[in-house]
């Protein structure tokens, strides 16, 4: 919405008709609808000589009065209608100058069918009283708002009374009104209610193709908020803060008439104006930029945007840098929403900030899917460990001196109703945040420890192998893990030996406290503690002395550096490039934790040279699909029925 705002018009008795403008001196150029023709006089038509009686202060009156004869003639006017309409110099002139006008040309009764057909119903008996706003030009060029009023003439059966009030002052009080309603009084920009009104209408106009010729159909959006303005209202006060605001409000203000002034150089003839620039609160700020011509448009006012907040801010001689996060959407209007655009442009907004801040950000449907996904899997996470939707699959830990089964690793699957088989990386990051990685952290431990119970007794012959579980650190803070393994192994019936909790390596190395504890306590009662990924996270040697841990595990990048055992001279191009040092930093690896007492597993033992190397670097177990892939229980059991692991 742009220039004076028209505030609703007063209350219609009847009919509420449009609001349109006139003029009202001399010969009147009408835009009169077909469905409505307007009656035509001229101001020498003959009035009856049986005019009807009018009271004698009708005349004096202070409120513009004429009285109309069932023709739609004016009969008689006072004084006051005469000066209201600009038509009469001196008082005695005003009936000569009204007398046998149309009256619907005077007061603009007849631009529109439902006005003209309910002015027609009065004049004709029908209708007892009409009442409607109109705006009228005078013969100077100035406008007026007016109420005008048509009804019977009282005891008079002839004529009616037609009465016009001036509301102008009332109307320009409604618009200042509504003018501070819909600004912000800080920056004087248009505030969230203008913004959504203006975005609403935009979606609306083209939903309905009543968009101009040169119109795109397509609308834009640029949402910023400024980075650590927080802390200017913190450190300086909210004056300063206020300054700021103001002052990056008119650094936008230029951005947005630049940007318009170069569409209207680059696209002669373009009815779009500059982007609206708009204050939704806070450090909040949007421009919305209504005809887009595609992403490249919005990306560039991003852009230029960023420039102008770069800038050092001098306030007052407080000398003020600041950087904005932009989350921009550019989309058909035709299938977009008022909240739809919000909530994405909010989305990309987000995405700035966790990119970095200081940045713009185009809207990514694919990125909104999986965080949609992402939201859909978090609302559902926890009533699906009660609706039994996860599994589980084992892994084989296999010996590298004999091939001979040793363990298992315990991977839980969601057998997701939507999605299908999800992968724990695709949902415990998701149970981390929300807390339920505890209820589903001992569901897994549980259902792990009972099936290899489950083994070793359809297995006596065979020494038992054991299961190693995963445990996050949040079900160490958040649950007593020690009670927990305890009450499970109790239940199952498993020996503590038999089980391995595997903490990852950034974990382990900050435990302190209560998490420290825990591990002790588990290690004293026989179970066995593992270091996952050893290698790529602190690496700190230190803590290998004072943590109860008893096995490491060298993450799969080790591995894959030494790849090869065939010469450089016989390999293809394609094979890649072997990494010498991997091979020396796992033989010392292996060296440091046997000299400790810890053994060590490989994972991601993909071929025979590979298992072949770490064999020869006296590396304990290995694990990967070299020997299996996570299978299900009853394939375990077929694997532990033969004499060593098969391979894949």
């Amino acid at each position: 919405m742009s220039g004076t705002s028209q505030g609703p018009a007063p209350a219609v008795e009847l009919v509420q008709p449009a609001i349109t403008e006139r003029h009202v001196n001399g010969t009147v150029q009408s835009s009169t609808p077909t469905s409505a023709p307007t009656p035509t006089s001229t101001p020498e038509s003959p009035v009856a000589s049986d005019a009807p009686a009018v009271p004698a202060a009708f005349s004096a009156a202070p409120l513009a009065m004429a009285v109309v004869d069932r023709d739609g003639l004016v009969v008689t006017a006072n004084e006051a209608m005469g000066a209201l309409l600009g038509t009469a110099t001196e008082a005695t002139e005003t009936t000569e100058t009204l007398t046998g006008r149309v009256a619907a040309e005077l007061v603009d009764l007849a631009s529109d069918p439902r006005t003209w057909h309910a002015y027609r119903e009065v004049l004709r008996g029908r209708q007892a009283r009409l009442r409607c706003t109109r705006r009228l030009k005078r013969p100077d060029g100035t406008s007026l708002w007016v109420q005008v009023s048509v009804a019977p003439l009282p005891e008079e059966e002839r004529a009616i009374l037609l009465s016009v009030a001036d509301i102008s002052a009332n109307r320009q009080l409604q618009a200042r009104l509504r003018h501070l309603q819909m600004h912000d009084p800080v920056t004087r920009l248009p505030n969230r209610a203008f913004f959504f009104e203006r975005l609403t209408a935009a979606l609306e106009r083209d939903a309905y193709d009543v968009y101009d010729a040169v119109g795109t159909g397509r609308i834009g959006l640029v949402y910023l908020d400024l980075d650590g303005f927080k802390a200017v209202n913190d450190t300086l006060g909210h004056r300063v803060g206020d300054r700021l605001l103001a002052a990056v409000a008119e650094r936008l203000t230029r951005c947005a008439e630049a940007a318009g002034h170069t569409r209207v150089c680059t696209m002669p003839g373009t009815s779009a104006g500059a982007p609206l620039v708009a204050r939704l609160g806070g450090d909040e700020f949007a421009l919305l930029v209504e005809d887009s011509t595609g992403t490249e448009q919005l990306a560039d006012l991003a852009e230029s945007v960023l420039k102008a907040l770069q800038a050092p801010f001098d306030l007052s001689g407080q000398r003020l840098s600041v950087s904005a996060s932009i989350g921009v959407v550019e989309r058909q209007s035709a299938s977009a929403t008022a909240t739809g655009l919000m909530q994405a442009a909010d989305t990309t907004l987000y995405w700035a900030k966790a990119d970095g801040k200081a940045r713009w950000t185009l809207f990514d449907p694919e990125r909104n899917a999986h965080r949609m996904t992402r939201q859909a899997l978090s609302s559902t996470l926890r009533a699906a460990v009660g609706r039994g939707e996860f599994v589980l699959e084992y892994q084989p830990l296999v010996g590298m001196a004999d091939g001979e089964v040793r363990g298992v690793e315990a991977l839980v699957r969601w057998h997701h109703p939507q999605f299908g088989v999800l992968t724990p990386n695709r949902f415990i990051s998701l149970a981390e945040e929300d807390g339920s990685i505890v209820q589903l952290g001992r569901w897994v431990l549980a259902t792990a420890c009972r099936q290899a119970r489950r083994w070793q007794l359809d297995h006596p012959d065979r020494a038992p192998i054991f299961v190693s579980v995963n445990v996050a650190v949040r079900q160490v803070w958040d649950s007593d893990l020690v009670a927990d393994v305890a009450e499970i192994l109790a239940e199952t019936g498993l020996a503590p030996h038999l089980l391995q909790l595997e903490l990852t390596e950034s974990a382990l190395m900050g435990s302190a406290g209560r998490p420290l504890q825990a591990l002790k306590a588990l290690s004293d009662m026989g179970v066995r503690i593992a270091i996952d990924d050893f290698g790529t996270g602190y690496s700190n040697l230190a803590y290998l002395s004072r943590l109860p841990v008893s096995v490491l595990k060298l993450d799969g990048a080790f591995v894959r550096g030494f790849q090869f055992e065939t010469p450089q001279e016989d390999r293809d191009e394609d094979d890649g490039q072997p990494n010498p040092a991997d091979e020396i930093i796992v033989e010392a690896l292996v060296q440091l934790a046997h000299r400790l007492g810890l053994t060590v597993t490989a994972e991601g033992v993909e071929t025979d040279a590979q298992a072949s190397r770490l064999r020869r670097l006296g590396c304990d177990t290995g694990q990967g699909w070299l020997y299996s892939r996570a299978v299900s229980p009853q394939r375990i059991a077929e694997i532990l029925g033969a004499a060593a692991c098969p391979r894949a």
